[in-house]
C-alpha cells in the first residue's frame, strides 16, 4: 500500500489533503522518525510531539513566502521532511547530512538557523519590522517552547513585541518540558492556562460577577480589590499576555489539526501580535517516549521494539563522575550547592538535586541569572558551583567578567561538553571556552587528562579561593581507576608523563592521544617529552622554561579553537620573555564551521586524531630538518 508521505514533496502538497489523510500522515512521518532516530540518535521526544503542529503550520502559511522561525530548533524534524528532505532524512546527524536543527544553508525553508533557547522572538520581531518597513506582505510565525519562556532574551523580546504592536504570531509550545521539566513562576503560569481555562472568557462576565459583590455586605469590600484579581485570574487566562499588548488565544489542543488550522487561520487575520497556546505531548505516539520524555530528548540509538539503547558500553561518563565528585564533596561540607540552566540529567546532577534538594537550584534556560544568582550565595559564605554545557555558558559572558571575575569571587563552573560535541553540528561544540575564560582576570582555567583528575580538579577548585572553571568532554570517560580520596592539586602546576629533549605539551583530553603520539614519534628519531598542562591559566612558566633552548621545539595540543586559546597563552608567555629562537607549532581547531559528525570523524578531519596529530608534527620538524 503506497503511502502518504510518498507523495510529499514540499508543503504545498500537504494543503489539498482530507483531515483523515493529514491524519494518516501523522502516523507517517512519527514512523519514519522513529526509525531514523533509532539508527542514528537524535531528539526523539520532542520531534513526537510537534507534527500535527508543524503539518498545521505548513497547511495554513506558505512556507517559502511566510518566515516560521523555530526557536532552539531540535522540534524540526517534520519540518524537514516535508519542505523537500524527506528523502535525505536518513543521513540526519550523520557526517556531511542534514543537521539537527534549523540549517539556512540547508533549505530555503529554514529562515533562521537556531540551537539555543529564546532567541526566535527576538530574531521574528525583527523580521516583522523590517517587513512593515519595507512595505511587504507576509506572515511572521515564532514557534517557542514553553521551556524558551524560561530564558531572558524571550521577556526582553515579549517587552519590545508588547510596545511595537507589530503583526506577529507567536505560537507557544507547553509540554511542561525543555530537557527536563521545566521550572519557575511562569511555569506555573502557564500550567494554570492549561488548567484552569479552555478559552478566553468575556469581559463582561467577570464585571457581573464583580457587580454582585456590593450585596454581600461592607466587610466583602475591604478584600474586593484582591478578589478582583483572582477573578480576572479565573476569567481571563493570558492576562499577562493581554496587559503586554499581545493578543492570546488558547489553550489548543496541540494534537488536533482540526483545531489547529482554524486557530492558525484566525491569528493571520490580527494586525497585532498574537501567542497561540497549544498543549502538547512530548513523545506522543512512542510509548516509551511518551512515558520518559527526559530519556528520549535526545536519545543516543535504540531498539524500537524495546525502546532500549544499544549501546551496553558501561564506562563511566565524565558528567556522571563529575556528579559523584559533587555529591561526595557536598556530604562533607554543607555550604557547598549545585546551580544548573535546565540541565540537571545532563550536568550529571540529578542525584545531587535527590539528596540535596535544598542546595541545588535549576533556574531554568537563563544562564546569565545562573552567574549572578551564585554571586549573591558566594558573597554570603555558600560554595557554589555553576553547572553548564561549555556552548550555553558563552551566554553569560558579560555575567563572568562584570559580576564574578572582576571581585574575584570563588565560584566554581563545571564546563560540561568541552571540546567537540558529535551529532549536534556548530550552535553546540563546546570549543570556544578556553578563549573566553582565559582572560578574564582572577579567573582559573583546568582541563582534566581523565577522569580521576577530574574529581581531584572539582574538589582543588573549591580550594582556590577565585572564580576557576573545569572544562571536560562529552561521553564516556577513559576507564582508569580512582582514587578513593581527594588530593589537592597544586594551582597551576603542570604533570611530566613522558620524558624527551623537546617538549608536547597537552591540555585535558588530548592528554593520552599526545602519548600515544610522542611514542609514535620516537621510532622516528623525535625525542619528546609529554606535558598534562592541567592549567590554561595560570601557566606552567617553570615547566616551560625548563624546556627554553636554541633551537629547541614547543608543540601545544588542545581540543579548541587556536587562536587565542591554549596555545596562544604559551606563545604569548615565550614572547613576553623574550623567547624568540623557540620553534613553536600550536595544534587545536581551525577558525571555520565544520559538519555535523562523530567526534572521531571531525578530529579525523580536523587532524586532531593520532594519526592526524603524527602527520603534523613529523612534517613540522621536516620544515627545519631535512634528517627527519
Amino acid at each position: 500500500m503506497s503511502k502518504i508521505l510518498d507523495q510529499i514533496e514540499n508543503p504545498k502538497d500537504i494543503k489539498n489533503l482530507s483531515m483523515n489523510d493529514l491524519s494518516k500522515l501523522t502516523s507517517e512521518i512519527r514512523a519514519l522518525i522513529i526509525e531514523v532516530v533509532s539508527k542514528n540518535g537524535g531528539h526523539l521526544s520532542p520531534n513526537l510531539g510537534v507534527v500535527e503542529m508543524t503539518l498545521a503550520l505548513h497547511y495554513v502559511f506558505d512556507a517559502l513566502k511566510d518566515r516560521i522561525i523555530w526557536d532552539v530548533g531540535h522540534q524540526c524534524y517534520t519540518h524537514k521532511i516535508i519542505t523537500g528532505r524527506k528523502d535525505k532524512f536518513s543521513s540526519l546527524r550523520q557526517y556531511n547530512g542534514l543537521s539537527g536543527y534549523p540549517c539556512r544553508e540547508e533549505s530555503e525553508y529554514d529562515v533562521y538557523n537556531t540551537g539555543h533557547a529564546s532567541t526566535a522572538l527576538s530574531a521574528a520581531l525583527g523580521i516583522a519590522v523590517a517587513r512593515n518597513r519595507k512595505k511587504e506582505n507576509y506572515q511572521v510565525i515564532a514557534v517557542v517552547g514553553d521551556g524558551g519562556l524560561t530564558g531572558g532574551v524571550a521577556w526582553e523580546a515579549l517587552n519590545q513585541i508588547g510596545h511595537l504592536r507589530e503583526k506577529l504570531i507567536i505560537v507557544l509550545n507547553y509540554n511542561e518540558m525543555s530537557i527536563s521539566p521545566n521550572v519557575g513562576a511562569m511555569s506555573k503560569y502557564l500550567s494554570y492556562l492549561v488548567s484552569g481555562q479552555h478559552y478566553i472568557k468575556i469581559k463582561d462576565q467577570a464585571k457581573t460577577f464583580l457587580k454582585a459583590i456590593p450585596a454581600l455586605g461592607q466587610p466583602m469590600i475591604k478584600i474586593g480589590r484582591a478578589l478582583e484579581e483572582v477573578v480576572k485570574k479565573t476569567f481571563f487566562p493570558g492576562l499577562l499576555f493581554e496587559e503586554l499588548g499581545i493578543r492570546y488565544i488558547g489553550p489548543v489542543q496541540g494534537h488536533s489539526l482540526k483545531s489547529l488550522i482554524e486557530v492558525f487561520e484566525d491569528a493571520k487575520a490580527s494586525d497585532r501580535p498574537v501567542l497561540i497556546l497549544c498543549v502538547t505531548k512530548k513523545g506522543k505516539g512512542y510509548s516509551p517516549a511518551q512515558n520518559n520524555p527526559s530519556l528520549y530528548h535526545s536519545a543516543s540509538p535504540f531498539d524500537i521494539k524495546t525502546g532500549r539503547p544499544h549501546s551496553k558500553d558501561k564506562k563511566l561518563t565524565y558528567s556522571s563522575v563529575f556528579g559523584q565528585t559533587l555529591l561526595n564533596i557536598a556530604a562533607k561540607d554543607s555550604k557547598v550547592v549545585a546551580i544548573t540552566a535546565a540541565m540537571p540529567e545532563g550536568t550529571g546532577l540529578k542525584s545531587f538535586a535527590a539528596q540535596f534538594p535544598n542546595r541545588f537550584f535549576d533556574v531554568g534556560i537563563a544562564e546569565q541569572h545562573a552567574v549572578d544568582f551564585a554571586t549573591g550565595l558566594a558573597l554570603n559564605g555558600f560554595k557554589p558551583l555553576v553547572a553548564i554545557y561549555s556552548t550555553f555558558l558563552q551566554r553569560a559572558y558579560d555575567q563572568l567578567y562584570h559580576d564574578v571575575c572582576l571581585m574575584d569571587i570563588p565560584i566554581v563552573f563545571a564546563l560540561d561538553r568541552a571540546g567537540i560535541v558529535p551529532d549536534d553540528g556548530p550552535t553546540h561544540q563546546g570549543i570556544n571556552d578556553i578563549i573566553y575564560l582565559r582572560h578574564l582576570p582572577n579567573m582559573i582555567v583546568m582541563a582534566p587528562k581523565d577522569e580521576n583528575e577530574l574529581q581531584h580538579m572539582v574538589n582543588s577548585a573549591f580550594s582556590y579561593s577565585h572564580p576557576a572553571s573545569v572544562r571536560f568532554p562529552k561521553g564516556k570517560a577513559f576507564g582508569v581507576p580512582m582514587d578513593k580520596t581527594f588530593i589537592k592539586i597544586p594551582l597551576g602546576k603542570s604533570e611530566i608523563l613522558k620524558e624527551g629533549n623537546d617538549l608536547l605539551l597537552a591540555f585535558g583530553n588530548m592528554v593520552y592521544p599526545s602519548l600515544e603520539v610522542a611514542k609514535k614519534l620516537e621510532q622516528e628519531g623525535i625525542s619528546m617529552a609529554v606535558v598534562n598542562a592541567r592549567f590554561a591559566k595560570p601557566l606552567d612558566e617553570e615547566m616551560i622554561l625548563h624546556f627554553v633552548r636554541p633551537g629547541g621545539v614547543i608543540v601545544t595540543v588542545e581540543e579548541g579553537v587556536i587562536a587565542g586559546g591554549f596555545g596562544s597563552a604559551v606563545r604569548e608567555f615565550l614572547d613576553r620573555n623574550g623567547k624568540f629562537d623557540i620553534k613553536y607549532k600550536n595544534i587545536g581547531i581551525p577558525l571555520e564551521i565544520y559538519p555535523v559528525g562523530k567526534v572521531d570523524r571531525i578530529k579525523k578531519m580536523l587532524e586532531l586524531d593520532e594519526d592526524g596529530l603524527v602527520r603534523q608534527i613529523r612534517e613540522f620538524y621536516r620544515s627545519f630538518d631535512s634528517k627527519i
